[in-house]
C-alpha cells in the first residue's frame, strides 16, 4: 500500500518536502491575513489617503528593486536553508512590533512604512532562497507538481486568511490580524529549522560581483522564452499593483463594502486559486506552458472589467467577488506552470539569480505601480484608474501572445 501511495503521490518520497510544504503553508496563511489587515490599519486607524496606501504597497517591495539582484548572487553563492530560517524569524520579530506600537498608541504612517520596508528586505532574501531551494528537494520532473502543491496551500491561505482577517479586524482591530502573521512566521521558521537537505557547495571564489550580476541578467533577458516572459511579467505587476492599491479604497469608500465583505472578496480569490492550482499540472501537460500562461494573461483584464462596472449595493459584492475569483484562478493556473518551467530550464548555479532577477524587477514594478495608482486615484478617481490599469494588462497580454513564448514547453527529462 505504501508503495502504491508513493507511486500515486511521488512527492511523498521526497525527503524534506513535506516539512517545507507545511512551513510554507503556515506562513502563507498569516501573510494573507496581514495583506488585508495592513491596508485596513492604514486606511481606518492611520487615516491614510490613496497615495499613502500606495506608498505602503511600494515600501513592501522597494528592497526588491534596490537589492534584488544582489540577493540572487548571495543565494547562488551560499546555502539557502539558513537564509530561509533566519528570514522567517526576523519577519516574526518585525511584524510583532506593529501591534505593540498600535496598542501603545505610538504608530504613525512613517514608522509603519519603515517597518514594512524592513520586512520587505527579509522577504526579498527569503523569496530568492525559497524559489531556488525547491530544486534541491525534488527532481526536475516533479517541479511543476511540487509548485502546484505549494500554490494550492497558498490558495487555501488566501481563502481563509482574508476571512479570518475580516473577522479579527471587526472583533479586535487590524493589529490582531498582524499579530497572527507574526506568529505564523515564527512557527514556519521553527519547522524549516528541522528540514535537512544536502545542498551543493555553490561558493564561486574569484568571481566578481559585476560578472555574476551580468550573467544572471543575460540568462533571463537573452533567453528566447524567459525574455518575453520576464518583460511582460514586469508590466503585469505594474498594472496589477495599480488595481490592488485602488481596490481597498474603492470597495470601502466608493462601493460601501464592510471590512468583512472585503475579506469575502479576497477569500473568493483564494477559492479560485485553489481550483486553478488543482488543475495546473494537467493543463500544462495537455496544452503546454506557453498556451496556458498566455490564456491566463488574457483572462485577468477580462475579469477586472467587472470592477469599474460595479455600483453601490448588494450587486457590488457579487461583481467584486467574481472578479477576485477569476483573478485567483489565473494565479492558480499560471503560477505553478510558470515556476516549474523557469526552474526546469535554468541550471542550479543560476537558480538564485534567475528567480531574484524576475521577482525583484516584478516587485520593482509594484514600487512604481502602487504609488502611481494611488496618485491617479486621488486626482482622477477610482474608476478611471481602474480603466487605465485594465488597458495596460490587455496590452501586456497581447505582447506575450505575439512573442515566441506562446510555444514554450517543459523540456523532456534527460
Amino acid at each position: 500500500m505504501a508503495g502504491a501511495e508513493v507511486e500515486r503521490f511521488p512527492l511523498l518520497a521526497q525527503a524534506g518536502f513535506g516539512r517545507f510544504w507545511v512551513a510554507d503553508g503556515v506562513s502563507m496563511f498569516g501573510t494573507y491575513v496581514t495583506m488585508l489587515a495592513l491596508q485596513v490599519l492604514a486606511v481606518v486607524t492611520l487615516e491614510a489617503s490613496a497615495t499613502g496606501v500606495g506608498l505602503l504597497g511600494a515600501a513592501r517591495w522597494l528592497p526588491y528593486l534596490l537589492f534584488g539582484l544582489l540577493a540572487g548572487v548571495l543565494v547562488d553563492r551560499h546555502r539557502r536553508w539558513p537564509v530561509l530560517v533566519g528570514c522567517d524569524l526576523a519577519r516574526a520579530l518585525l511584524l510583532g512590533c506593529i501591534p505593540v506600537l498600535v496598542w501603545l498608541d505610538a504608530l504613525n504612517l512613517p514608522l509603519l512604512l519603515g517597518l514594512v520596508l524592513a520586512i520587505g528586505g527579509c522577504s526579498l532574501l527569503y523569496d530568492a532562497a525559497h524559489q531556488s531551494f525547491l530544486p534541491s528537494l525534488v527532481p526536475a520532473a516533479l517541479l511543476t507538481q511540487a509548485n502546484a502543491r505549494l500554490e494550492q496551500t497558498s490558495s487555501v491561505g488566501q481563502t481563509g486568511g482574508p476571512l479570518l482577517a475580516g473577522w479579527l479586524v471587526a472583533a479586535a482591530g487590524a493589529a490582531a490580524g498582524i499579530l497572527v502573521d507574526a506568529v505564523s512566521y515564527l512557527v514556519s521558521g521553527l519547522i524549516l529549522a528541522t528540514v535537512r537537505v544536502a545542498e551543493p557547495v555553490r561558493a564561486q571564489a574569484g568571481r566578481g560581483l559585476r560578472r555574476d550580476l551580468a550573467e544572471g541578467l543575460a540568462w533571463v533577458y537573452r533567453h528566447r522564452m524567459l525574455g518575453p516572459l520576464a518583460l511582460t511579467s514586469h508590466a503585469w505587476f505594474l498594472f496589477n499593483s495599480m488595481v490592488s492599491t485602488v481596490y481597498v479604497l474603492y470597495a470601502l469608500q466608493t462601493l460601501g463594502l464592510t471590512a468583512f465583505g472585503l475579506g469575502v472578496t479576497y477569500a473568493l480569490a483564494g477559492c479560485g486559486a485553489v481550483l486553478g492550482a488543482t488543475g495546473s499540472t494537467r493543463a500544462g501537460r495537455r496544452f503546454g506552458v506557453g498556451p496556458v500562461i498566455v490564456a491566463m494573461r488574457w483572462l485577468l483584464p477580462v475579469a477586472y472589467l467587472l470592477l469599474p462596472l460595479a455600483r453601490p449595493g448588494p450587486a457590488a459584492l457579487v461583481l467584486l467577488g467574481t472578479a477576485q475569483f477569476l483573478f485567483g484562478l489565473t494565479l492558480g493556473l499560471d503560477g505553478p506552470v510558470e515556476m516549474g518551467y523557469r526552474q526546469s530550464v535554468t541550471p542550479d548555479r543560476l537558480q538564485g539569480r534567475m528567480n531574484a532577477t524576475m521577482r525583484s524587477l516584478n516587485r520593482g514594478a509594484v514600487v512604481l505601480g502602487a504609488p502611481a495608482g494611488g496618485l491617479l486615484a486621488d486626482h482622477l478617481g477610482h474608476r478611471p484608474t481602474l480603466w487605465i490599469a485594465i488597458t495596460g494588462l490587455a496590452v501586456q497580454a497581447a505582447v506575450l501572445t505575439a512573442s515566441p513564448f506562446r510555444q514554450a514547453r517543459v523540456p523532456a527529462p534527460g
